[in-house]
């Protein structure tokens, strides 16, 4: 006897489309607007959430709040959007940044094409009509000639399998994963685990709210103060005088942000002077620290003078001179694994309702009915709070279950690594394109800038195709393993592979290979070379 449930998919219409994207975020939303307003399209989002958002659908713990400052991750297509918009903050928090998304949806009337609460679970290429066919979980099928995946880099959350964390009696949650609803720590022991940049974002809100925290770390990380604060009218007025110039400066940086990296060597100073330029940068806050001197992420003497002035000021910050040392990052160097930002992160560990308890020296062994037992001891708790980031990059595409010619599946294709030309193709799966995919700049930018580039490019893309009357693209193998090992020697010209417990290299998912993912030759590098790819007739590309 069949199953009844299959047989009522079976018997679900196909649902015919030019192009299928899946994700409303930053880059769903750009894509959508790209290819249905520009290029008259018919273009349908799925997206598995009830509402837009992307990454800010799902990210809305204490604290949570983006790391580039709000007059430039945001859209740079229309200059009527930036002058009509207004952030309130020099860093925009979750629900600021989700308002700014509704209102991009609502000026360009995106919603009509956008499809909530659909979690695409399978996508077949037909190699016979150059067409992917779609399924979703509530059993509907879509068909499109080109699919296009905007799911983000992290996004698909990694919750690390500790033994007896079903049998725990209180509540716990993941950070990617928040209650819309909030949860009230009045009165609670709370547990958080890991100290990356989201569990410096949480820690201080969380301790100003419960009876007590206790953070669990297994890594200490470096961390630059972010001095948040209102959007001053006067720098808001600025901004927008300066608008064309700054964009420009954005689109043409190695990282997609509007500041100038400085060209002197830190080595090249005098240690006086160089504490100087340090403390400013620190005064000043933000990402913009790293650019304080050129070779900070090019050399290993350059880098280790910014890690011990991070390293000094920790010790200045918090007073136990043993939670100190603990602090203290020792095992990799500044800004080798993801760069955080802070307000008040390391001042937090001078609260007396705050305990730091040392995973190196301890690991967790197993999660009690009452807590999280140590190799030492055991911390009661009535709420675990995982800040333990996401299976970056590739997880987010391999959830999709995307299988390309001949039914070859995309897991087994990236079972060694994710495998990529430019991180838009990947050989085998002809008319699929990924936006910030691995092998792309990504995670080491600014988002929007990454985003709209991408868009741009995918557009143009196939814009090309139909002007020449082709129906498909694929990335060639031979284009692939040259972009492959040129992405290698990228990351091998810095100091970002040193950091061998960074989620860069997939190190926080037992079992994920551990390859360099994001492209680290620099947004200007990555757009110059796709711009001449596409001058050449998309070079490295099969079209037919």
């Amino acid at each position: 006897m069949g199953n009844p449930r299959a047989e009522t998919i079976e018997a679900e219409p196909v649902r015919r489309y030019d192009a299928i994207i899946v994700g409303a975020g930053f880059s769903g939303l750009y894509q959508l607007h790209l290819l249905r307003d520009r290029l008259g399209m018919s273009v349908r989002v799925l997206e598995a959430a009830d509402d837009i958002g992307g990454t800010w659908y799902w990210n809305r713990y204490p604290g949570a709040r983006c790391d580039s400052e709000s007059y430039y991750y945001s859209y740079s297509f229309s200059r009527e959007l930036e002058e009509e918009w207004e952030w309130t903050e020099r860093y925009p928090e979750h629900g600021e940044i989700r308002r700014y998304l509704g209102h991009v949806a609502e000026r360009f009337q995106l919603r009509r094409d956008i499809q909530l609460r659909t979690r695409v679970t399978g996508a077949a290429f037909d190699d016979a009509a150059n067409r992917w066919t779609i399924a979703t979980q509530n059993g509907e099928r879509f068909e499109a000639q080109f699919l296009i995946t905007a799911v983000g880099c992290l996004s698909t959350a990694n919750v690390p399998a500790i033994p007896g964390l079903e049998d725990f009696a209180g509540e716990w949650y993941h950070t990617g994963r928040w209650p819309h609803e909030g949860v009230d720590f009045a009165g609670k022991r709370v547990g958080l685990i890991g100290t990356g940049s989201t569990g410096i974002q949480a820690a201080p809100v969380i301790a100003e709210q419960a009876a007590h925290l206790t953070v669990f770390q297994r890594t200490a990380n470096y961390s630059v103060p972010a001095r948040n604060g209102p959007m001053d009218a006067e720098f808001r007025a600025w901004v927008r005088a300066n608008s064309e110039a700054l964009r420009r400066k954005a689109r043409e940086s190695t990282n997609g942000h509007p500041f100038d990296v400085s060209e002197r060597s830190a080595l090249d100073v005098s240690p006086q002077e160089r504490e100087a330029i340090y403390e400013a940068a620190w005064e000043r806050g933000g990402l913009r620290f790293r650019a304080a001197f050129r070779d900070i992420l090019l050399d290993k003497d350059a880098n280790e003078t910014a890690s011990e002035f991070i390293r000094a000021k920790i010790r200045s910050i918090v007073k136990d001179p043993e939670v100190a040392a603990k602090l203290t990052p020792t095992d990799h160097l500044f800004a080798t694994k993801r760069p955080p930002i802070d307000t008040n992160y390391f001042e937090t560990f001078n609260r007396d309702n705050v305990l730091l308890v040392d995973l190196k020296a301890a690991p967790i062994e197993a999660i009690t009915p009452e807590g999280v037992r140590t190799r030492d001891a055991t911390y009661p708790l009535d709420i675990i709070v995982f800040a333990t980031g996401f299976d970056a990059l590739t997880g987010p595409l391999l959830a999709l279950d995307i299988r390309g010619s001949g039914g070859r599946p995309l897991k087994e294709v990236w079972e060694a690594g994710p495998r990529s030309y430019l991180g838009l193709q990947t050989p085998g799966f002809p008319n699929l394109f990924t936006i910030t995919g691995p092998g792309s700049p990504s995670v080491l930018t600014n988002m929007p800038v990454a985003i709209e580039q991408h868009a741009e490019w995918i557009a143009q893309c196939i814009a090309h195709l139909r002007d020449a009357g082709l129906k498909r693209i694929e990335a060639m193998p031979e284009a692939t393993d040259a972009w492959v090992a040129h992405v290698n020697e990228a990351a091998q010209a810095t100091l970002l592979p040193m950091a061998s417990s960074s989620w860069y290299l997939g190190a926080n998912v037992p079992g994920k290979p551990r390859v360099f993912m994001p492209y680290a030759g620099g947004m200007a590098r990555y757009r110059t070379i796709c711009e001449q790819v596409a001058s050449q007739g998309y070079e490295g590309f099969a079209l037919r």
